[in-house]
């Protein structure tokens, strides 16, 4: 999986502090109003809200703050100016990097972006440039702890799921956008409720990156533009080794 592993990794390795923390709360809040708009305000009806209900939960959102996005979305108030957009780009040393982005002004976000690359040794590209590099996919995490891998394998294999990846401390279930729902929901059936279920991308490729200043870069890129409110999801394809990654300092 790549450098969407790998800076998943990362970035829960991470500690959170107060201020990362607003800014998660603020990409919550954005995709609940707009879950809320497109799907309505019942999570029983709109699996999108559903799970994006679910994220902000164990992310610690507030009710009161999950409650007050899904009525702006589902009331529109302020919500109908909000799009969602894609960019693609080059960090340093030639990895791809591909940015999903919610936002109530094109200009600023792009402006943004734009200079968050030439500021780390990057360039932003134009759209296509690498996005044909990024599978999506649908990924549902579980615990290792009290969850039997054999028994979950054979369960998403009967949902439709391409595949189950063992992790440090979790078990991922990949499935297709198209069998996203019905696996998380087949599964939860079979008991297994998952600790996060999202649609993600996967590199088709990676590149391995060996010099020091050019991982620095890319993760300082990478962690930048996590911190954009107008920013969701960000997918690279870099490989850093963990020893190198013990060298650096963000």
């Amino acid at each position: 999986m790549s450098g969407h592993s790998k800076w998943s990794t990362i970035k829960h390795k991470k500690a959170a502090v107060d201020a990362a923390r607003g800014v998660t709360f603020q990409k919550f809040s954005r995709e609940l109003i707009v879950a809320a708009k497109l799907g309505g305000a019942d999570p029983a009806g709109n699996f999108r809200l559903r799970t994006a209900i679910d994220r902000a939960k164990a992310a610690g959102l507030p009710n009161d703050n999950i409650k007050r996005a899904i009525e702006k979305g589902a009331g529109s108030s302020g919500a109908d100016s909000m799009e969602e957009l894609t960019y693609e780009g080059y960090g340093a040393g030639g990895t791809a990097i591909f940015i999903e982005a919610m936002t109530d002004n094109r200009n600023r976000t792009a402006g943004d972006i734009r200079s968050y690359f030439s500021k780390f040794g990057g360039n932003l590209g134009e759209t296509g440039c690498v996005g044909w590099m990024f599978k999506q996919v649908g990924v549902i995490e579980f615990p290792k702890e009290n969850t039997d891998f054999d028994k979950l394998f054979e369960a998403a294999i009967d949902a439709n799921a391409q595949d189950v990846l063992e992790e440090d401390e979790t078990y991922k279930v990949i499935t297709t956008p198209e069998d996203f729902q019905f696996c998380v929901e087949t599964l939860e059936k079979n008991g297994f409720k998952g600790t996060s279920a999202e649609l993600s991308r996967i590199a088709e490729n990676s590149v391995e990156v060996t010099d020091e200043k050019i991982a620095t870069n890319i993760l300082r890129l990478m962690e930048k533009l996590e911190e954009h409110d107008d920013i969701q999801n960000v997918y690279s394809n870099f490989d850093i080794s963990d020893e190198l990654m013990e060298k650096i300092d963000l």
